[in-house]
């Protein structure tokens, strides 16, 4: 059976930021039925665009069967992802934003990205992949290289720069 390596990000500033983390890989784990093939080391690193509490984040690598269109696989990655943030007991808020249109970021109970989803690019009205950040966020980019593959590297260049 042919798979896909999905590279998920996952944060946590509020709470036993730890055992959020742990929670949530747990339900991720039984969502797909598969333990993770790689898990980073765990960063911390204070809040990135406001002031709050630290965060606690790391990477994980999951080779998940391939099924059908990639779109659809990854967004409905991405309604597993949310769901086991509401799970742990996130709020699903809409993203706030200041009179600029600058994006307002905020504690976070946990938070779980997509960063990449094989070698695809994605981009729809719900879902970016590559996630657009990567490159400005060391606390993602420092545990994603530590446990991406080469061929993740060769597809990515400038993000693996």
């Amino acid at each position: 059976m042919e798979r896909i390596d999905v590279y998920l990000g996952l944060g946590s500033n509020e709470g036993d930021r730890d055992l959020n983390l742990l929670k949530a890989m747990n339900l991720l784990d039984e969502a797909f039925g598969i333990h993770p093939e790689r898990i980073s080391r765990i960063v911390e690193t204070p809040a990135w665009g406001f002031e709050g509490p630290d965060f606690l984040n790391l990477c994980v690598l999951y080779r998940l069967p391939r099924k059908g269109d990639p779109v659809e696989q990854a967004t409905a990655l991405l309604h597993i992802a949310k769901s086991v943030e509401q799970v742990l007991g996130r709020k699903a808020e809409e993203a706030l934003y200041d009179a600029d249109g600058k994006r307002i970021y905020h504690n976070r109970l946990i938070d779980i990205d997509i960063l990449l989803f094989g070698a695809e690019i994605i981009h729809t009205e719900e879902l970016a992949v590559p996630h657009p950040l990567i490159v400005q966020r060391d606390f993602v980019l420092k545990p994603l290289k530590e446990i991406s593959k080469p061929n993740v590297r060769e597809a990515f260049p400038e993000i693996f720069a």
